[in-house]
């Protein structure tokens, strides 16, 4: 019996220098989330062109290309569209000069420093092909690009807009990233894969006086440097060696001069946890620490406490993952692994969550395998392999968009070809 992933990946040599190109001009004009008005309007003209019924301007800029093909379970396969504001420094001839005015009036460049071209190029590769080939496979095929991944609103923000009832129910979600991994490779995870991530903004408040006076003040500065040393001891004192958890001050700022003790002091923070039990104990015990620290510094009233962004974690569903790692194994034999445990973030999984579906979210590699064996070999590859968000993050075109499509479409097919 004919596999049907290689019929359809048959067809890949016949478009693999279109997909090269509009990877290319993705990557050249990049654009900020809930701004992708162009990558948006690409996907969805490619996706029209390919006799998928399109629906633009979900949640903003999200878009939904639906291929319905005779009976069979419905696949949703989803990739994330925006960029980030990084000016980039590969110096590759397609690199980004693009820029953006910032919410502060000034001007930001961008870039995609986080290989979303490759993802949405990726998908429309699949959704092309699988479009070509419809006598191998039945059911029905909905393409989603979302919108401002970065910041955590996009998923959310196309659920608001009626992503429920614009699409049809997918039996299964599925979603890939590229990472700093051997281009070529492809890895699964049951489980947790992406962490839960937390963003707070603490403010701690005091009461100002000259710097030679401080007596008459109540330092907050003296207070959040407290603080900052003490969330240290939350990973390594309160949580078991075997919990994964991370906790990072990554902002701190406090009065206008050297001489002057000020009124405040504003603390950024993000957390990163991998379970409802472990995120939950490492915001309380955050909250617990600044209260105390303040109450011991004197403070005249008490701190206050945001949160300005979260994500929820990425856990992928046992069944779904394990049908799709061994479709994997079975097409790239040796190049399918099983990938260890990410602490990056992703808001992908609100999207399966609201249609009360399933899913599974994998890797892909994006570094030229040569470059990357080298580094290994010197044992440098935290040093001289670029890592996502990286002003130097570039995937090499190939074999990264090859297996990136592959993957989607072996992928897709462990439903629609069975």
């Amino acid at each position: 019996m004919t596999d049907p992933a290689q019929t359809v990946l048959a067809g890949l040599d016949a478009i693999r220098s279109d997909l090269e190109d509009l990877y290319q001009d993705l990557h050249r004009h990049p654009e900020l989330g809930l701004r992708e008005q162009r990558t948006a309007g690409k996907g969805a003209e490619a996706l029209r062109s390919f006799g998928y019924e399109v629906t633009e301007g979900i949640g903003g800029t999200g878009v939904i290309g639906v291929l319905a093909n005779g009976d069979g379970p419905t696949v949703m396969a989803r990739a994330d569209m925006d960029a980030l504001p990084v000016r980039e420094r590969t110096g590759l001839p397609y690199a980004s000069t693009a820029t953006v005015t910032g919410p502060d009036g000034t001007e930001q460049p961008v870039m995609h420093a986080c290989g979303h071209d490759v993802h949405v190029t990726c998908l429309i590769g699949c959704a092309r092909l699988l479009a070509g080939s419809r006598d191998v496979w039945r059911g029905t095929f909905v393409a989603l690009l979302q919108p401002s991944e970065e910041n955590g609103e996009g998923a959310e923000a196309m659920i608001a807009d009626g992503l429920t009832s614009t699409s049809p129910r997918p039996d299964v979600v599925l979603a890939q990233h590229v990472l700093p991994y051997p281009a070529g490779y492809v890895g699964t995870r049951t489980g947790p894969f992406l962490s839960a991530a937390d963003s707070l903004r603490i403010t701690v408040h005091g009461r100002g006086a000259h710097g030679a006076m401080p007596q008459a003040a109540v330092d907050p500065v003296v207070a959040a440097a407290m603080i900052v040393v003490r969330l240290q001891t939350i990973v390594s004192r309160e949580l078991a060696a075997t919990t994964p958890a991370v906790v990072t001050v990554g902002s701190i700022h406090a009065g206008s001069g050297p001489n002057v003790i000020p009124d405040s002091a504003v603390i950024e923070l993000n957390v990163r946890t991998y379970d409802d039990a472990t995120r939950t104990h490492v915001l309380d015990a955050i909250g617990r620490i600044v209260r105390a620290e303040c109450e011991a510094s004197r403070s005249p009233k008490e701190p206050t406490i945001e949160r300005i962004a979260s994500f929820p974690p990425t856990v992928n569903d046992e069944g779904p993952t394990r049908r799709v790692a061994d479709a994997f194994a079975a097409h790239f034999g040796d190049d399918a692994h099983t990938v260890e445990l990410q602490t990056a973030s992703e808001d992908m999984s609100e999207i399966p969550q609201a249609f009360g579906a399933p899913f599974t979210y994998w890797a892909i590699g994006g570094i030229d395998p040569e470059r990357y064996a080298e580094a290994a070999r010197n044992g440098t590859v935290s040093q001289d392999i670029p890592v996502n968000h990286s002003a130097t993050f570039a995937p090499a075109i190939q074999p990264t968009l090859d297996t990136g499509v592959s993957a989607m479409a072996v992928a897709a097919l462990a439903w629609l070809g069975s």
